[in-house]
């Protein structure tokens, strides 16, 4: 499973829906981009270490963008962002066209 950064950011907030969430996928994945997201939104390197340990405890699989998914991901914008009010997350629902072969 692929954790988004904003349920990584309300785990790190304390709800508990969020923490419910991510301890019952451990392990999962999450993007390099959503790895970005966090270390850039970290207060101090303290804070940064902290959350880098917790991933490990979590067996965090940071998963990289290929091409192949770049360019997916501008065509499914380009097709689907403004008839269907797509947001990045919504490509990873199932039922989104091409959702399956990610």
């Amino acid at each position: 499973m692929i954790i988004d950064t904003d349920v990584l950011i309300w785990y790190l907030r304390g709800d508990e829906g969020a923490r419910k969430a991510v301890d019952e996928a451990v392990p999962f994945s999450i993007s390099v981009i959503t790895y970005m997201e966090l270390m850039q939104g970290m207060r101090s390197k303290a804070e940064s270490r902290a959350f880098q340990r917790q991933m490990e405890k979590w067996n965090v699989e940071i998963v990289q963008i290929s091409r192949e998914i770049s360019s997916r991901a501008m065509f499914y914008s380009q097709e689907y962002a403004l008839s269907h009010s797509m947001e990045l997350a919504d490509v990873n629902r199932p039922g989104f066209p091409g959702s399956q072969d990610l």
